[in-house]
């Protein structure tokens, strides 16, 4: 039986996610803030695509919902000026992780333009969409998510990670919007 998904966030990033994820068959609720707990208490996956400075109202909002569970911190840890907040001591996720202790935080997808979440691929060419994580089981979920999408699902590693896929999804947006690439691009891990 596939997992249930809760999707907190209703933007161009958790639309994207609920198309690709309903095509691949799975049972996903998009929440606004008046359902987080209870779609969050509803799912097995709660996927946090708010803005960065967002994130840590919804995790005080979900409180003991996450425990146990897989949270996919979906965020790109920028300021508002858009420049990369967090990540040489510590990430966004790692944060995240310290805010819900008994959920088992997961990096995943923020390097990835929101328009090529729903396929996983970018004029043709599958791109690679990386989970970093401390717990195995968890981690393995994301990537089965990610491999459901369309994305080479490529494993992150532990939790610490995060503070990479967190600059690599700064890179990306410098690629695509400051240095003139547009967000027809993606990354692809060749292996």
């Amino acid at each position: 039986m596939k997992q249930k998904i809760a999707i907190i966030g209703t933007g161009n990033v958790g639309s994207a996610l609920k198309k690709g994820l309903t095509r691949a068959g799975y049972e996903v609720r998009s929440t606004k803030k008046d359902q987080v707990v209870a779609d969050a208490s509803w799912a097995d996956v709660i996927m946090l695509a708010v803005p960065f400075g967002a994130i840590q109202d919804v995790a005080s909002e979900l409180k003991t919902a996450a425990d146990g569970k897989t949270v996919v911190d979906v965020t790109n840890a920028l300021t508002p000026d858009m420049q990369l907040a967090i990540g040489f001591t510590t990430s966004g996720a790692e944060e995240l992780q310290k805010t819900l202790p008994r959920a088992h935080v997961v990096k995943s997808f923020n390097t990835v333009f929101a328009q090529h979440m729903s396929e996983g691929s970018v004029a043709g060419q599958q791109l690679s969409v990386f989970a970093a994580g401390d717990d195995e089981a968890a981690r393995k979920a994301v990537l089965e998510l990610g491999k459901a999408i369309g994305f080479d699902a490529i494993d992150g590693g532990p939790l610490q990670n995060a503070r990479s896929l967190e600059a690599l999804g700064y890179f990306n947006i410098q690629l695509g919007y400051v240095l003139g690439n547009g967000t027809n691009i993606g990354f692809k891990l060749v292996h």
